[in-house]
């Protein structure tokens, strides 16, 4: 995987980032950045921007770091276009039809890479030939 280009993080592993820096997670999405391009879509960053301010993680960021992590992510990722369609057609579909976005997002901007903790996506791998990846399984990958 040392010619990464193209990576897809989902929510949990986006949220982890922004609240340990440091972490596992903010570490593969450092990585990620430096090795080629975060893709991201309209709806995956308005999931993420939904999630990461809830008042529950006040405790352990301030709302403007938060804030902060997504004004980054704005700038910094790769807007692809995914529309409702590609998300409802996305085959093999994902037990979750939540996860859908970021399986579409995979798709439509032809990742490398998917990173993620979340169950209902690491048993799909590789989907489509496309490896899904804990943060730390990325890591290993990557400096191997």
């Amino acid at each position: 995987m040392s010619t990464l280009r193209r990576t897809v993080f989902d929510t949990g592993t986006l949220v982890s980032a922004a609240l340990r820096v440091g972490s596992i997670p903010h570490r593969a999405l450092s990585h990620a950045f430096s090795a080629g391009e975060v893709c991201v879509s309209a709806t995956t960053l308005v999931e993420l921007e939904a999630v990461l301010l809830r008042d529950k993680f006040d405790r352990y960021q301030p709302v403007q770091i938060r804030q902060e992590f997504l004004a980054v992510l704005r700038q910094r990722g790769v807007l692809v276009q995914v529309s409702a369609a590609d998300e409802v057609s996305v085959q093999p579909p994902c037990r979750d039809p939540m996860d859908h976005p970021f399986l579409a997002l995979v798709q439509r901007c032809n990742a490398d890479v998917l990173i993620s903790s979340d169950g209902d996506l690491l048993v799909l791998h590789p989907w489509q030939g496309i490896p899904i990846l804990t943060p730390a399984a990325f890591l290993e990958q990557v400096s191997a």
